[in-house]
């Protein structure tokens, strides 16, 4: 589509807006210009989610003689966000990226939230929630984790439920563990950067973020996929994993301790990919080190668990 074309259709929907979306649902629709491969242009709608709005989606498509660019948006929000120092603090109610830890570890990053068997649980590593495996079911979790002064009963907010294994004697592909969260204590799974993450990808593009309790967040890109044979020092001893996913930050580090259990998202789909569990001080692209992740897919599966969905809400108080 020429430009100029694409702008007179752009201005002729919006002018159409309200008889296009009504009773659809949608309080705001999106409207824009892209462009594809070839260098011509597209229509871009953006909405919130488009699977709510098919029948829309395909008239506006008719209306761009099928030159339509279409995707969802999820909840989109100011990216203020919380600096590391303030992730380190205790927060009701919890949000992605905040300090967490079992009692007998120093601290890690509550990564998100997901729902095992009905129930919503937090989620993060092996070696935070669950001290390496170490851990017994129905352990205490604080928040903040113990090395930001996080203390029980004051700041317990769940109990470890469920653990990956971690094996000295064999190959290793995932360090996760979930902690179900006390009745009563909030749960925000839309405080990430730009709005809540509900969908997986193992088909990522390059540019990847996290959210991390000791550097906040940070951007980075993929220099490795499908890593076998990754040798990690544990307190357990030294650990091996193969199919991990391999990321170098794009200006310094990515990722440093106690980021460990961050979730790390698709920039572009933004759609879960890992779960952050170890990484270098040095090395890499541009000698500021490397992290490495577990395939958020694998993580799932492995502890029977989903992502909370987009329609969720957070529960509890704010105390």
């Amino acid at each position: 589509m020429y430009l100029d074309s694409c702008r007179d259709l752009k201005y002729s929907l919006r002018e159409r807006t309200e008889s296009l979306t009504a009773g659809t649902g949608l309080w705001w629709l999106g409207l824009g210009i892209s462009r594809d491969a070839s260098g011509g242009y597209r229509l871009a709608v953006r909405v919130t989610d488009t699977r709510q709005v098919p029948e829309l989606l395909r008239r506006l498509a008719a209306e761009a003689h099928d030159e339509l660019d279409a995707f969802s948006t999820g909840e989109v929000r100011a990216l203020g966000g919380f600096t590391p120092e303030e992730l380190q603090e205790r927060h009701r109610p919890l949000v992605p990226g905040c300090s967490v830890g079992h009692t007998n570890v120093t601290a890690g990053t509550l990564g998100g939230f997901v729902r095992v068997d009905g129930t919503v649980h937090a989620l993060s590593n092996s070696h935070v929630l669950a001290d390496s495996g170490a851990a017994d079911t129905g352990d205490t979790v604080v928040q903040p984790g113990p090395a930001d002064d996080g203390t029980a009963p004051a700041d317990t907010v769940g109990t470890l439920t469920d653990t990956a294994p971690l094996h000295t004697d064999q190959t290793n592909t995932v360090d996760a563990a979930v902690a179900r969260i006390r009745e009563g204590t909030g749960y925000d799974p839309a405080a990430y950067p730009g709005g809540r993450i509900t969908e997986t990808t193992d088909d990522p593009s390059s540019h990847v973020a996290k959210l991390g309790r000791t550097t906040g967040h940070t951007r980075g890109r993929i220099t490795a996929f499908e890593v076998d044979g990754l040798r990690v020092a544990f307190p357990v001893g030294e650990l091996e994993f193969d199919n991990q996913i391999e990321i170098t930050g794009e200006t310094g580090g990515f990722s440093e301790g106690g980021d460990s259990g961050s979730l790390i998202w698709d920039e572009e789909a933004r759609a879960a990919l890992g779960l952050l569990f170890a990484g270098s001080q040095s090395g890499g692209p541009n000698g500021s080190g490397l992290t490495y992740a577990n395939p958020i897919r694998e993580v799932l599966e492995a502890l029977a668990a989903e992502l909370v969905g987009y329609g969720d809400e957070h529960a509890g108080a704010r105390p």
